[in-house]
């Protein structure tokens, strides 16, 4: 199936895989790439260094096409441009929109770059900067998420721009797909729907988690870092919403103790990093705390497979979800639903 964001990347098929940090590693991207959709090495969760070796790992098993995940705040951030350059990775994406000097810094290399959006006005920004593509999360998306709905904010963007828009949030077959085609997307990002694949490192617990989750078992909560973040309704979570603010600045005193001592970065940076998580918010100090270790949080269940611990961030489609196919078994069941109900549609008139 080919759409602006086959023929812009160079892929197959118009899916990608969202950069999910501690997830989205070289196993899984590169089991995507040559499953003929966009995997998205999540570079949040990793040094420069390991960056750097992750690319060398994906592009030394595969050919095929991938792109790089980062954030655009993050204080090392050009040092990530760099690697993505001198690597010749075809793709990068951005969690938060970039600058326009690193979008032009990127394209000038022949880089494809793709910020992901959350609002209307945001896509619109990045276009006028040089954006070759946005990624737009409704708020059925897991992780940090928004309140409108994909099938308003979808519309929204595809009327603003005039470059290719992939949907996010709420994408788990190839009926969505479709969907989001008529709405004028170019493709649609699916987070939860590859971290549960064989193909994915999370361990089975934490997938056994997910398979068992219905709908209503998906939240979103402010209490992990004061920004809205849907995942797994967990006892983790719902003592967070309990806990006061003195014991929940213990915790997160603890929880951040615990992520200086892996991550090597000093108390300053923390708080500095999780201020720049506020976007004007009103943070308590232990949910400044949180915002600045919430990969640590991330890092419990999704790689040591701690599901008391942990946080389990999840699009609301953990509650349709049944199976773990691997990454080809998924990308071809969904074009082969998306060509089957294609062809069925009832003609005008």
């Amino acid at each position: 199936m080919e759409t602006a964001l086959t023929k812009l990347t160079g892929v197959r098929h118009p899916l990608v895989q969202t950069g999910m940090g501690w997830v989205a590693g070289p196993r899984l991207v590169t089991a995507v790439a040559q499953a003929g959709a966009l995997g998205m090495l999540a570079s949040a969760t990793m040094t420069v260094e390991q960056l750097r070796s992750a690319v060398r790992e994906v592009k030394s098993r595969t050919d095929a096409p991938f792109g790089v995940n980062l954030r655009a705040d993050a204080g090392d951030a050009r040092d990530r441009v760099r690697i993505i350059i001198e690597e010749q990775v075809e793709v990068a994406s951005f969690a938060l929109a970039p600058s326009r000097e690193l979008i032009a810094e990127l394209k000038d290399a022949g880089v494809v770059v793709i910020p992901s959006v959350g609002a209307r006005r945001h896509a619109e920004k990045v276009a006028a900067w040089g954006a070759d593509a946005v990624l737009v999360q409704g708020g059925e998306g897991g992780g940090h998420t928004g309140e409108v709905a994909t099938t308003v904010l979808l519309p929204q963007v595809v009327d603003a721009v005039g470059i290719p828009v992939i949907a996010a949030g709420g994408f788990h077959d190839g009926r969505g797909l479709v969907a989001a085609l008529s709405y004028g997307a170019a493709g649609v990002a699916m987070g939860t729907r590859f971290l549960l694949t064989s193909d994915s490192t999370v361990p089975d617990a934490v997938k056994a988690k997910y398979l068992t989750a219905t709908v209503k078992d998906v939240t979103v909560t402010t209490a992990v870092d004061g920004l809205p973040h849907r995942m797994l309704r967990t006892e983790m979570v719902a003592a967070l919403e309990r806990a006061g603010r003195v014991r929940a600045l213990a915790q997160a005193v603890r929880r951040a103790a615990g992520f200086r001592k892996v991550s090597g970065l000093s108390w300053t940076r923390m708080v500095r990093d999780g201020l720049a998580m506020k976007h004007g918010k009103d943070l308590s100090w232990s949910q400044v705390l949180l915002a600045a270790n919430t990969p640590m949080l991330l890092k419990a269940s999704m790689v040591e497979g701690r599901t008391d611990l942990g946080v389990m961030a999840s699009g609301q489609v953990a509650g349709v979800i049944e199976d773990l196919p691997s990454c080809a078994e998924l990308v071809d069941r969904v074009m082969a639903e998306a060509e089957h109900v294609l062809r069925t549609l009832p003609s005008p008139g």
